[in-house]
């Protein structure tokens, strides 16, 4: 103790001020923090990590907002609160957070927990690196380069580029923007001033970032042409031959077509060597928007869904769906190799991308991205392949299909369960219709009513905490369940239970 107080009354003497700050010493409680991250470990630990495949535990703990706002006091106020009032806060967003890695979180395109993501994750927000040049982050640079050159294999080509985005969304952009700097050089410098009516061509079944990224980019929401899709929900080429023609007829300048692999909601893949076909003929750029089907491509069961792919001149693909490398985790991969990405989105910053450096600064790749800092995500994909090899992130995509498989064939099997179709990914689209509708007939008050029977259900399950499963109405087909299926904690008795508590939830209306 008599050490301690001569050490503090020393610094006092020594202290530097400047504008009445003392400059003497670090500000943190170094030991206090090392504790509360510590402490604040084992909660993740113990209330999420291994609680993940727990199904006695609940999916959501429901509460309105109203209330959750004064349960988390989400005031911030001119002092600190205490350690114990944080770890509690730290207690309470578990709690009142949506467990995503539960095995009967349905909700969405992604789910489940894989611990070498996660551990990766782990790393890198203590390490807080930005990947922009070598100097600053040569490990993962190093890391991204090996998990592109990896993902451009198993697309087909021989060479290609590509980087690591904030979602499929942002990838999308980037392609289009890519294509469109391609058709016109000029752009980058010059702008949109003095161009033709720039068009693009997509699905009516494509993810809605197509319509933000045309709106965003300056080209318009009424210069995308949304082409016809199937019954399945896929692209009608000859649909597109059509639209590119008459495009071109009112003068239009088409760039860019957008085929999708794996639609959001009917999981659909559009017919990608046709579509190549009709590229070539017109001078167009293909991007394929594989944002969810992409990883079928590391299934050599599965791969043929995207048959053709190779032939893209881009492709969006994320791991953190399919593959549950931990959102988020999305690449926009190129096939040309002469530095495109580069020559369109470089600004060339000096004090940042200095060319006189002791090292070889083709390593200083974020001059190919419209972010300064970002994130290392590619390293989660590395760590989790690293550790299960090819041949586990195959037994992913197969297992997952093969049990979208189980459930349809169950579906079938019980009565008040009607499909929309024969899925060939992991989206599993049916109705529930409960005994009361059974014996309507087929007509506008048999839809209407069943149309509000997906929303009833949904908030007793949220409220219950059963299980999360997401629903929606579609191109004139009134609402009905969306079941994903994705997490390899997913099994063959969460299939049966999510038919029995539909069947549960819905006994009375």
């Amino acid at each position: 103790v008599d050490i301690c107080k001569q050490e503090m009354i020393q610094k006092k003497k020594n202290a530097v001020l400047v504008d009445g700050v003392i400059l003497n010493g670090p500000i943190m409680d170094s030991k206090a923090g090392e504790k509360f991250v510590e402490e604040a470990c084992k909660i993740i630990m113990e209330e999420v990590i291994q609680k993940a495949d727990d199904v006695t535990e609940k999916v959501c703990e429901w509460q309105a907002p109203e209330t959750l706002k004064e349960i988390l006091d989400l005031e911030m106020r001119d002092t600190g609160e205490s350690h114990q009032k944080l770890l509690q806060l730290c207690r309470d967003v578990i709690k009142y957070s949506v467990k995503t890695s539960h095995p009967r979180f349905f909700n969405q395109l992604y789910a489940g927990i894989d611990y070498y993501s996660l551990v990766a994750r782990f790393i890198t927000e203590a390490l807080n690196p930005s990947v922009y040049t070598y100097e600053v982050s040569p490990v993962f640079l190093l890391v991204e380069e090996a998990v592109i050159k990896k993902m451009i294999e198993f697309i087909g080509w021989e060479e290609g580029d590509g980087i690591f985005n904030p979602g499929g969304s942002v990838s999308n952009m980037y392609a289009m923007n890519l294509a469109r700097y391609k058709f016109c050089p000029e752009i980058k410098e010059k702008g949109l001033s003095g161009l033709p009516r720039l068009v693009l061509f997509t699905s009516e079944e494509c993810h809605y970032s197509m319509k933000k990224a045309a709106s965003f980019l300056g080209i318009g929401t009424e210069n995308v042409y949304f082409i016809k899709t199937d019954e399945r929900g896929k692209m009608i080429p000859e649909e597109l031959e059509k639209q590119v023609q008459r495009a071109r007829k009112e003068g239009s300048a088409p760039f860019l077509v957008c085929a999708t692999a794996g639609t959001t909601v009917l999981g659909a893949f559009d017919p990608l060597d046709k579509i190549a076909d009709i590229c070539v003929k017109h001078g167009l750029w293909l991007h394929v928007d594989a944002s969810w089907g992409g990883s079928a491509l590391i299934s050599r069961k599965h791969c043929r869904l995207l048959h053709g792919i190779h032939r893209a001149d881009s492709v969006a693909w994320n791991p953190h769906k399919m593959l549950l490398a931990g959102i988020q985790c999305c690449a926009l991969l190129v096939k040309d190799n002469s530095g495109l990405l580069k020559k369109c989105y470089s600004a060339k910053a000096a004090y940042l991308f200095q060319q006189d450096k002791f090292y070889d600064v083709s390593y200083d790749t974020g001059d190919k991205s419209i972010q300064c800092s970002r994130r290392p995500d590619a390293f989660k994909f590395w760590l989790m392949w690293k550790a299960l090899g090819t041949t586990g992130l195959e037994e992913r995509v197969n297992r997952a299909l093969a049990l979208a498989r189980y459930l349809v064939e169950e579906i079938k099997k019980r009565e008040g369960f009607q499909l929309l179709l024969e899925p060939e990914y992991a989206n599993v689209c049916f109705w529930y219709i409960p005994p009361s509708l059974r014996k309507m007939e087929d007509g506008p008050e048999f839809w209407q009513k069943l149309h509000q029977v997906a929303p009833m259900i949904k908030e007793r399950m949220m409220k219950k905490g059963s299980m999360m499963l997401g629903y929606q109405p579609h191109q004139g087909k009134v609402n009905f369940f969306r079941q994903v299926v994705i997490s390899p904690h997913v099994s063959r008795e969460d299939m049966d239970f999510l038919l029995d508590e539909i069947e549960l939830l819905a006994k009375d209306l």
